[in-house]
């Protein structure tokens, strides 16, 4: 799905008055560079997904800008009162793909620190950016309790969800680019991924030849059916959490999709 470019003229001219009105009332608190180290650390984030790694690396203080109702949250466009939040913050948290990051840089201003998340829920870079955001927060602790937890129940989910197979046997699948970390977690046989640009007839047919039991689908940017005349079984995989910010719900609903169609193929 091609990105819509949010427009930033009407933004831009609130931009000036946003800021010169938080100013005043930010410019004072310690935040948690000050070698106080009393306060927890304010993080705003563009969505639930920068959220629950901020969550998960111990951050108690976090403001979610995009509404999770939001099916696609680049899409959604910032508006004056998000970016008077993003300047209050001691970090503001975003994903380069975001096309209104621009805009959230501009706001932010010299009292946030902005933070660049490499959105991905593959296991292993999970914990990595888990852990750098500890690190960043003064929250080490925490986010390594949290990365224990994190590798208790994803080798539980997998051992489940290789337990369920019929037969034992793998099953075949392709994956939208932003949800192969599920087809991972499965164990599944992947056979290739397309997007996140709309799939094109060529794809269509090379992926359809490769005969895949599964499509992953990414629920964010899903167009329809990928390969409707494959036979494959579509599942539909959530990347963002919800409100309660709570990463590891990701991995139980997608392991939840995943063994009901492996069951049914």
């Amino acid at each position: 799905m091609a990105r819509t470019r949010v427009p930033r003229t009407p933004l831009a001219l609130t931009l000036t008055a946003v800021l010169a009105l938080t100013a005043a009332g930010c410019g004072d608190d310690d935040g948690p560079g000050s070698g106080s180290g009393a306060k927890t650390p304010s993080v705003v984030v563009t969505t639930t997904w920068e959220g629950g790694f901020a969550k998960a690396a111990g951050a108690e203080d976090v403001q979610v800008l995009v509404p999770s109702s939001v099916q696609h949250a680049p899409d959604y466009e910032p508006r004056p009162s998000d970016l008077a939040v993003v300047s209050e913050a001691d970090f503001v948290l975003y994903a380069p793909f975001e096309p209104y990051a621009e805009q959230i840089k501009e706001a932010a201003g010299s009292d946030a620190e902005l933070v660049e998340v490499p959105l991905d829920n593959d296991a292993g870079r999970v914990r990595t950016e888990v852990t750098r955001l500890g690190e960043l927060f003064g929250t080490e602790k925490a986010a390594a309790t949290w990365a224990k937890t994190f590798d208790a129940e994803y080798a539980e989910l997998s051992a489940g969800l290789k337990d369920a197979r019929p037969g034992g046997e793998a099953p075949a699948a392709v994956a939208q680019v932003f949800t192969a970390w599920a087809g991972e977690m499965a164990g599944l046989r992947m056979l290739g991924t397309y997007g996140p640009d709309p799939v094109t007839a060529q794809q269509v047919s090379d992926l359809s030849a490769k005969k895949p039991e599964l499509v992953l689908d990414n629920a964010h940017m899903s167009t329809g059916t990928v390969l409707p005349d494959s036979g494959a079984h579509q599942v539909k995989i959530v990347n963002y959490p919800g409100e309660d910010l709570d990463l590891l719900a990701v991995y139980r609903d997608a392991a939840a999709e995943l063994e009901t169609a492996t069951a049914a193929r």
